[in-house]
């Protein structure tokens, strides 16, 4: 069974959300960022999502500019990063997403891509700015990869967009929401998650996990996201700036176990 597909049954059996730990690979170097990966999930991540790092990365926040920025000053190419895969994989059986802008896929090579993550173990490709519809020989490679393709949505996405989306997604479905860079306690928060929650959620095909990506993430934020009814969350900028202040790996893993509380729905109404 796919380890993502498998990592999600377990979780809605326990009632739980995913925590999904975002790792810019080679940040500081691939030995840490390696790390930092087998860090968070000793600290309760369900699942990894490892960055490969781009020139091209204006659509992301500062954090991930300059995580990317110093990764490439480290000299992370697709041979490291693939190493990095491969020895992450040596050591866990955690669903492994990657995560990449389509220029630098485009630069490499589909298939080339596809073929060599694959054979080190990964379980998907995220890639924020493909339009569907110019990614036609992407999900043929994928399918021929057995790699979960991995789409997003924001919030202001139609509804018929999101299920022609939703239609080409497995692995699960992120939401890139603006909202969600709010620390998540303010009730015009939770209104506004639980309403585009509830409607992304009606729209979905049996079974498609949703998640959301969330910046400032906190417990609190998170078991907002939980109840809500997200079957994810996605911690970024949270992450990476930890990092890039140069905390401890082990530091790293209690801030994971922290946030990994907030994944524990406190109703069990939420299925």
């Amino acid at each position: 069974m796919n380890r993502l597909v498998e990592r999600f049954e377990q979780l809605r059996a326990k009632n739980e959300s995913a925590l999904i730990a975002y790792v810019m690979a080679g940040d500081p170097d691939s030995l840490r960022s390696l790390e930092y990966m087998i860090a968070s999930e000793a600290g309760g991540a369900d699942m990894i999502i490892l960055g490969f790092p781009s020139s091209d990365s204006i659509a992301d926040g500062p954090a991930i500019q300059a995580a990317s920025a110093r990764s490439l000053q480290a000299k992370t190419t697709l041979k490291a990063f693939v190493q990095i895969i491969k020895e992450f994989r040596a050591c866990s059986q955690s669903p492994l997403v990657l995560l990449s802008h389509y220029n630098s896929i485009w630069k490499i090579g589909e298939e080339t891509f596809l073929k060599q993550i694959s054979e080190a173990g990964a379980d998907g490709v995220a890639i924020p700015d493909l339009p569907i519809e110019e990614a036609t020989n992407w999900l043929n490679q994928c399918r021929k990869y057995h790699m979960s393709r991995i789409f997003s949505i924001v919030s202001e996405t139609d509804e018929a967009r999101i299920k022609r989306i939703a239609e080409q997604t497995t692995g699960f479905l992120n939401i890139a929401a603006s909202l969600t860079s709010s620390n998540g306690t303010s009730g015009d928060f939770f209104n506004k998650t639980n309403a585009l929650i509830e409607r992304v959620k009606s729209l979905l095909p049996t079974g498609l996990p949703l998640v959301m990506s969330l910046d400032n993430a906190t417990k609190e934020s998170i078991q907002s996201l939980a109840n809500a009814g997200v079957d994810g969350v996605t911690v970024t900028t949270a992450l990476v700036e930890k990092i890039a202040q140069g905390i401890l790996p082990e530091t790293l893993a209690g801030f994971i176990r922290e946030l990994k509380d907030g994944t524990r729905r406190i109703s069990s109404a939420v299925s």
